[in-house]
């Protein structure tokens, strides 16, 4: 028993034109179907070489064509008889002792279905009541995801747990027919006159079961992503990396759910549309953000921007040059009086300013000191590191004092 194959490829070739009877896929079926019924394309009106009629699918001389992205698995009474995962046009007959029960073809599926085919595969001459679907081997996109409310997991970058509220969509992909049809696809879809199984379905429990294991797996896939060193440790490329983090959140729901090795299913690309931090995630986040911006090269800049504007400011009012002068004296002053005992100068050599500071500190003694912001401090430090009383050294030491790292 089994498949001749008349021609190579789903829809070409003087075969395919001359076949006025013959059985595909049913019309309308949509990009997020999984399996879907092969029925009749023709009126048959004794033209075919069918010998037993043309109401069930699999009889002696029976016409099939395999369009490209899809697989035939044929079945009886529930049992898989016979599987075509390559495209073209094919006749089955039970005549032919060499012909073949399944054509898995050359590509990435061959040697997997070959597996799994001779574990499932049904022996012996089939009856006349068989059933025939194709089962969808491209990307299935549009599966949805979403929490209702936040998941935590620990972030490396970050150095703390992390909490957010995420949606977004996957495509997922059967990579093993066999594996798909024969442990996950309720009996319903398999018979004749079945729906379609449709993954985008409300009605379909099975697609709902497949939402809830993803949802509960993204903890770990984010936790997955952003510890792994090779990603960068940065949530924020998450929303650009649909093939990197689609590996982590596949390897999540493998490891909870093993949908590949026993469903046969994969994720491929992830798309996520938001992800909405808690208010402690946000918080931690802009001090990152913050602490990027004032290191390195992009931090003295910008303290440059800063001194530059506040000298523009005071020079413009009504006290002139004068009063830009003072606001430097009194910024300078101030900022010595803040590094006092944060940084050591450099040299014995007199200094003014810091001297200035350590009157007014001297002055204030016994009063409450109240509580600065590091930023203004690192800005009048930065000051004097343009007019040369404190080191380079020095400030970069107490720059990591007051951010902390």
């Amino acid at each position: 028993m089994g498949f001749i194959k008349a021609f190579t490829g789903a829809l070409g070739g003087a075969f395919a034109d001359q076949w006025k009877d013959f059985y595909g896929p049913r019309g309308g079926v949509p990009s997020t179907a999984a399996i879907f019924e092969a029925v009749p394309q023709g009126t048959n009106a004794g033209r075919g070489s069918n010998t037993k009629g043309s109401e069930n699918i699999i009889t002696n001389g029976s016409k099939i064509i395999v369009p490209e992205g899809t697989a035939l698995i044929t079945l009886q009474d529930g049992a898989i008889t016979g599987l075509i995962a390559e495209p073209g046009g094919f006749i089955y007959t039970s005549e032919d002792p060499n012909s073949k029960s399944m054509f898995s073809g050359n590509g990435i599926l061959s040697s997997t279905i070959g597996q799994s085919f001779e574990r499932f595969k049904f022996g012996g001459q089939p009856g006349s009541e068989q059933t025939a679907f194709y089962v969808n081997l491209k990307e299935i996109p549009n599966n949805r995801f979403g929490t209702q409310s936040e998941i935590y997991w620990d972030d490396a970058y970050l150095n703390a747990q992390v909490g957010a509220m995420t949606r977004g969509t996957y495509t997922l992909k059967i990579v093993d027919p066999l594996l798909f049809v024969k442990n996950f696809v309720p009996a319903k879809y398999l018979q004749p006159g079945a729906p379609v199984f449709d993954f985008a379905d409300m009605d379909n429990d099975a697609g709902t079961q497949l939402f809830n294991e993803v949802v509960s797996s993204l903890s770990a896939a984010f936790s997955q992503y952003t510890n792994d060193p090779n990603k960068g440790n940065r949530i924020a490329k998450i929303q650009g990396d649909q093939i990197g983090f689609a590996q982590s959140l596949s390897a999540a729901v493998e490891e909870g759910y093993h949908w590949k090795s026993d469903r046969g299913l994969e994720i491929v690309k992830v798309a996520i549309q938001a992800i909405e931090y808690d208010e402690d995630s946000k918080a931690l986040l802009s001090d990152v953000k913050k602490a990027d911006a004032l290191s390195g090269s992009r931090g003295n800049a910008f303290m440059q921007q800063a001194v530059a504007r506040g000298v523009q400011a005071a020079g413009e009012n009504e006290n002139g040059g004068g009063a830009a002068m003072a606001f430097m004296g009194m910024g300078m002053n101030a900022a010595g009086g803040m590094a006092q005992g944060v940084v050591q100068p450099a040299t014995n050599q007199a200094n003014p300013f810091i001297n200035v500071g350590q009157a007014q500190a001297a002055g204030a003694q016994g009063t409450q000191p109240t509580q600065e912001d590091p930023y203004a401090k690192l800005t009048e430090l930065k000051k004097l590191l343009d007019n040369g009383v404190i080191t380079q050294e020095d400030f970069d030491a107490a720059k990591k004092k007051l951010l902390g790292i």
